[in-house]
């Protein structure tokens, strides 16, 4: 593909996604429209676009390529993630909607006190822009090395361009905005992951009937795996159990996608939400597992040399753009580009709401849409793309994938102590020493990173996903002994008001 084909589709790509936004955010360019899209969110609307969130550029071209090692494994953490994503529909989202929450992070000072909100907060903060970041910084490099490196374009303005772009559809509309450019993002992302399978089958002159019974009857298809629980990370209870917890940690406690839940009209909208959600999750990562196989199978009958990939993630963008026509390419950077902006278009609001009403106190405020906390919106929405910017310079100049690799996966850390937190302060009334919160939460993924890289020496033990729930539980058992009784009135007032709405309802 030619680099001014791939401009002109970037270009087209991104004025779609700004008309949307100029329709969207006429006469909604408040505070409740930017953070809760004034609570009128269409659920299935939010339910469809949340996939484009919760899945990534990283998702798009990491599980195909990973099909090569781990088979259809991968779908035995897709399995708890669907379980955690029903946990959140009936635990988490009740709470989050009886407290009348914009920052789900405010349920921590109320429960604990000012140092455990702040910490949470800020949990969400560093690992939410360094996430997002790295995600986008994946794409970045896609475009530089095919669009932009035709006119010697500097890595650091390409990436300044995509956020330039991204920051001018959201930064007026907000969430209300990106309800809708998500839904049509995921409608393209899903498009693309059908058609890839579509063009893949039909070089290899397959049907529909035979491509399903190809891919069954391939190498890869392996999808449950039970032996050698103790010396591997595959096992179906390690990689299930830790897709649970990691859904609760990543998505129930994560600002950026509770935030489009928590802008439905009612409990039972954002409920549809995440079932419908759910259901449309586990099917898309069939595809993307489907889509693996066939590459594989494609690269063996085409003659391609996949151990000359750097990566298995190459293998992807490799076959599409290098080896397939040009519709097939166009539907892959469609997908990769779908993918990627979702999820970095949502993370800058869900970053920008943070700060405005964790630490800018919005909410606090008598008039929450005054002119003056608008203009300071805006100047936080620019502060985290000016952020996310440098973070992913610094990822360019590290240069090294195994470093990257480990930053990313070093972001997972911060969520167990946030996990381990909402666990203590929904299981028990025990009131929390508030000030040694922010230790503990630092605390907690040290002593898992020592415990992560010494369990094989030490026990034979080989950690996978379940890492998360080892880190909470350490912040839950700090946290108990530095607790005291008391503290727990706060629920109480909760369960009282939703037994009072119970009976209004009755009435």
């Amino acid at each position: 593909m030619s680099p001014i084909t791939l401009l002109s589709f970037l270009i087209g790509y991104f004025a779609v996604l700004i008309g949307i936004s100029y329709f969207t955010s006429k006469g909604a360019s408040d505070n409740s429209s930017f953070f809760i899209a004034n609570r009128n969110s269409k659920w299935y609307f939010v339910a469809f676009g949340m996939i484009g969130t919760a899945l990534s550029g990283v998702t798009f071209i990491s599980v195909p390529g990973a099909v090569s090692n781990n088979s259809f494994g991968y779908f035995q953490f897709v399995l708890g993630n669907a379980v955690g994503f029903l946990l959140i529909a009936f635990v988490l989202l009740p709470l989050y909607y009886r407290m009348n929450l914009i920052s789900i992070y405010t349920y921590l000072e109320k429960r604990f006190g000012y140092w455990s909100y702040k910490t949470g907060s800020m949990i969400f903060l560093v690992s939410r822009t360094i996430g997002s970041a790295f995600r986008l910084y994946l794409v970045a490099i896609v475009l530089q090395k095919f669009i932009f490196d035709a006119w010697n374009v500097p890595f650091a303005v390409t990436v300044a361009i995509c956020l330039i772009l991204i920051w001018i559809y959201t930064h007026k509309g907000g969430l209300k905005t990106i309800v809708i450019t998500d839904t049509l993002q995921t409608l393209f992302l899903v498009s693309s992951v059908i058609l890839s399978i579509v063009f893949i089958a039909n070089s290899l002159d397959l049907n529909v009937m035979q491509t399903f019974e190809a891919v069954k009857e391939s190498s890869y298809s392996k999808m449950f795996f039970w032996e050698d629980f103790m010396g591997t990370k595959s096992h179906f209870f390690k990689q299930f159990v830790g897709g649970i917890f990691v859904t609760i940690a990543m998505t129930g406690l994560d600002q950026d996608l509770m935030q489009k839940n928590l802008s439905c009209k009612n409990i039972g909208e954002a409920q549809k939400n995440m079932l419908t959600f759910t259901g449309v999750f586990v099917a898309i990562n069939i595809f993307f597992l489907s889509v693996g196989a066939m590459l594989y199978m494609f690269a063996q009958a085409k003659g391609i040399d996949v151990t000359a990939l750097r990566t298995p993630d190459h293998l992807f963008p490799e076959i599409a753009l290098n080896h397939m026509a040009l519709i097939p390419a166009i539907v892959f950077m469609l997908g990769l580009t779908a993918a990627t902006f979702a999820t970095t278009d949502s993370a800058l609001t869900a970053l920008t709401t943070s700060f405005c009403v964790d630490f800018l106190n919005f909410t606090k405020k008598d008039n929450h849409d005054d002119i003056k906390l608008i203009r300071t919106r805006h100047l936080v929405h620019i502060g985290f793309s000016v952020i996310m910017l440098l973070v992913i310079l610094v990822f360019r100049m590290i240069n090294d994938d195994s470093v990257v690799n480990a930053i990313f996966r070093a972001a997972g850390y911060t969520y167990g102590p946030l996990l381990g937190l909402f666990a203590f302060g929904m299981a028990n009334k025990r009131a929390v020493a508030d000030r040694l919160v922010p230790y503990i939460c630092i605390i907690s993924p040290i002593l898992t990173y020592i415990i992560d890289t010494n369990s094989v020496d030490w026990f034979g033990y080989a950690m996978g996903f379940e890492l998360i729930v080892v880190n909470a539980a350490i912040t839950f058992i700090l946290l108990l002994a530095t607790s005291r009784q008391g503290g727990g009135e706060m629920m109480d007032a909760l369960k009282e008001a939703e037994r009072g709405t119970k009976v209004k309802q009755t009435i």
